[in-house]
């Protein structure tokens, strides 16, 4: 008989069907479309079009090279990845999503917004690849630099006060009041701190 802390040890791969659930709930078939037509869009027909439904959609990311043309197609001027591989192997495979993900964050999308290789490679949770994609289609949108294709409304622009441009002097300013801050929390608030105080989570419905 096994003892109850024995359930506890390491990690255990292989998530609860009930997790697995939970998350699957998250994944949504009507975004899948919607991020479906405009990678299309976007790209070009050369990347084809996936199966329906999660297991098709994976599929159809999970070399990562789909993926990399989005983000060089969304690029004037120098691509971002150089090299885009069609590969069977994994570790190559997981190569190239990785690529994406440094890519996208250079893009601009926030880290939170950012997606894990293991998410789309093994599946783990395709919702967060469909946030990712989201928000690097919003960030399109937004910066309206001609190199979004598709239509505009399937995506929300972002709201450009998030864009918070800093002169050095403020930056600077910012940082002293942080360390001001860093000995006692006693009276420090952080009104006028937008930005500094608060972690960035600015999540757009």
């Amino acid at each position: 008989q096994e003892s109850p802390s024995m359930a506890n040890k390491g990690p255990s791969y292989g998530l609860t069907r009930e997790v697995q659930s939970k998350i699957e709930k998250k994944y949504d078939v009507e975004l899948e479309e919607r991020l479906t037509e405009w990678i299309m869009a976007q790209c070009g027909s050369g990347v084809g079009r996936p199966e329906p439904g999660r297991a098709g959609f994976q599929a159809w990311l999970k070399d990562g090279c789909v993926l990399s043309e989005l983000i060089n197609s969304l690029s004037s001027g120098n691509k971002p990845i150089k090299k885009i591989q069609s590969s069977t192997m994994a570790f190559k495979q997981m190569e190239q999503i990785s690529q994406f993900l440094n890519a996208v964050e250079k893009y601009g999308v926030t880290k939170t917004d950012v997606f894990q290789t293991v998410d789309l490679w093994e599946g783990k949770d395709l919702a967060a690849v469909q946030r990712t994609l989201m928000a690097l289609g919003s960030l399109a949108v937004t910066k309206d630099d001609g190199s979004y294709r598709g239509d505009p409304n399937w995506f929300h622009k972002k709201s450009q006060e998030n864009r918070r441009e800093f002169t050095e002097d403020q930056l600077r300013e910012g940082q002293s009041i942080i360390g001001l801050q860093m000995g006692t929390n006693k009276g420090a608030s952080q009104a006028g701190m937008t930005g500094y105080g608060r972690p960035r989570q600015i999540i757009n419905q």
